[in-house]
């Protein structure tokens, strides 16, 4: 912006289906708004639900039309679909499109007929807004591919902003405790961080537990991480664990807090993921940071997330996920390349790198408003990385 014209600042205004905390998008839009002011802007939260921990985070969307000022820019925060998209639909202002993927009703239309009809319509959200949007950001070359398909000219690659030092307060001594005593009896800990639906595809992980235990470590662990998102997924995993008599090796913790999560990464030997779909994955990237090698299926933005940080199996089948935890629990030089790879990769792809571009973008919307430029057409020539590491994302925290 320019410096002593007068002038108001500039506004750029995010809206989010729902403002959660311990949430993906959630901590990204709570991140971006705190950047966007430290760069002189203004900015607010719009939101169509908040969790009670963030009431004070937050404007209901439907208010927004009483504060709109001329030279506005904003904002949508996509994961999901939502009475804010027909909103914004109406609104004159320039509006970006921050995607951070669909999850495909494919996945839940087995388990959540309710929730697949819900992807359904996100997805025909999406087709709606993106030929008007002056700007796509895409986590990922992968989610950069769904803008492009729906019709978004202009788009931007650039990771979800991620505060993954977070991992860095004290574990919590209680789960550090009880992680110990598990490991008092030999064998291995294998973690999985995400939402406990369909697509991260737990039970997967169960199937090449009971293998790995079977082959080569018959006292391994596995730890799952994260919301139970799906109650009906949840029971069935559930049963699958016991019918396999895995009750007391393959544990569900639900949602934690940040120190038990430190603890939980802290522990485990390896991150094995076999989500089958993945816009970018946070969990990656904190595994990586925290010096965790990883296993993952390469399904969506995996692959890019990782870059060469990681064994990435193409198909991923219990066996073949077994043995390459095996080889990497057997093997110190392939376990020290991929902890210091992995960090190496985690830095490429810092929270303080995404911040500044995605706000150099947004800034730059600002001042072609202020001077009365049309919104630039065709795609921006930069990326936070080259497209051979292209930095990817998911929907949802974890």
């Amino acid at each position: 912006m320019s410096e002593g014209s007068g002038a108001s600042p500039g506004a750029v205004h995010q809206f989010v289906p729902a403002l959660i905390p311990r949430d993906a998008t959630g901590s990204h839009t709570l991140l971006l708004r705190d950047a966007l002011r430290r760069a002189g802007l203004r900015s607010e939260i719009f939101a169509e639900a908040t969790h009670d921990e963030l009431l004070a985070e937050s404007i209901p969307a439907e208010r927004y039309p009483q504060v709109a000022a001329p030279g506005d820019v904003l904002v949508y925060q996509f994961s999901t679909s939502s009475m804010v998209a027909e909103l914004l639909a109406d609104r004159p202002e320039p509006l970006v499109i921050h995607y951070h993927n669909i999850t495909g009703p494919e996945h839940y239309e087995a388990w959540e007929p309710d929730i697949a009809r819900r992807a359904a319509d996100a997805r025909r959200q999406l087709r709606l807004l993106a030929p008007r949007a002056v700007l796509g950001l895409a986590d990922s070359a992968f989610n950069e591919a769904d803008l492009r398909a729906a019709g978004c000219g202009r788009t931007l690659v650039v990771p979800v902003l991620s505060d993954h030092g977070r991992l860095g307060v004290p574990p919590d001594p209680p789960t550090v405790a009880a992680l110990a005593a598990g490991k008092a009896a030999g064998g291995a800990d294998w973690l999985f961080v995400g939402r406990l639906v369909p697509s991260k595809a737990q039970h997967e992980l169960v199937k090449a537990l009971w293998v790995y235990r079977r082959l080569y470590d018959p006292r391994a662990r596995l730890h799952l991480v994260g919301l139970p998102a799906s109650p009906p997924y949840a029971r069935a995993l559930a049963a699958f664990i016991d019918s396999l008599g895995l009750a007391d090796a393959a544990v569900v913790h639900g949602e934690v807090s940040d120190a038990a999560l430190a603890a939980h990464f802290a522990a485990a030997d390896v991150f094995v993921c076999l989500s089958q779909h993945e816009g970018f994955g946070i969990p990656l990237l904190e595994a990586m940071g925290t010096g965790t090698p990883v296993v993952a299926l390469d399904a969506g933005a995996v692959g890019s997330t990782l870059g060469d940080a990681g064994v990435v199996l193409a198909p991923a089948g219990a066996l073949r996920v077994a043995a390459a935890v095996h080889r990497i629990l057997g093997d110190p030089r392939l376990h020290a390349a991929l902890v210091g790879a992995g960090r190496r990769r985690a830095g490429q792809l810092a929270l303080a790198t995404s911040t500044a571009v995605t706000v150099a973008a947004l800034v730059d919307l600002v001042e072609q408003g202020r001077a009365g430029q049309p919104a630039p057409a065709g795609p921006p020539a930069r990326a936070v990385t080259p497209a051979t590491t292209s930095p990817t994302a998911g929907s949802g925290r974890r």
